[in-house]
């Protein structure tokens, strides 16, 4: 009786510490080449927002997206004019916040081609939206010291 209840604490752990269900179809979802068609902000005016430590919101506009969710690894692709163009790679996690209302924090941390980070740095945001050809990302900052939301609305590029 003792081995019985032993396997069944150990069961019920790896079934706990297991990716959630929603978070595998999330990448299921997510996997592939998505374009980040508008940035937008919950306050009105120009703000001079350097986007992941990177560049400016007119420069992230119509780039492209590579998810590559079985390393959890992908890159984006910068490519208007005026703009530092090229490649940056970065690795990403899904963590689901909450399974009733299927809220989702995204992770992002830049790397290089190798997979390594310089800075350690990387960023949360809020994965709000995710279905077959769109998603939506919600990352708020303090401006200020007030909450300001930068919303990012993707749309998926068929392969």
């Amino acid at each position: 009786m003792k081995k019985i209840t032993f396997l069944f604490v150990i069961a019920s752990i790896i079934v706990a510490c297991g990716t959630p269900k929603t978070v595998q179809e999330s990448k299921k979802v997510i996997k592939g080449y998505w374009a980040l068609n508008e940035v937008t902000y919950s306050e009105e005016g120009n703000f001079l927002i350097q986007l992941l430590n990177d560049t400016s919101k007119e420069c992230f506009e119509g780039s492209t997206w590579r998810f590559i969710p079985n390393n959890n690894t992908g890159l984006y692709t910068i490519n208007g004019s005026d703009c530092p163009t090229g490649d940056r790679n970065f690795i990403f996690i899904i963590q689901e916040v909450d399974q009733t209302t299927g809220l989702y924090d995204f992770l992002l941390k830049p790397t290089n081609e190798k997979k390594k980070s310089d800075t350690n740095a990387g960023f949360r945001m809020h994965l709000t939206q995710l279905t077959s050809n769109k998603m939506k990302w919600e990352q708020t900052v303090s401006l200020e010291g007030k909450p300001f939301t930068i919303v990012m609305n993707f749309s998926k590029i068929e392969e």
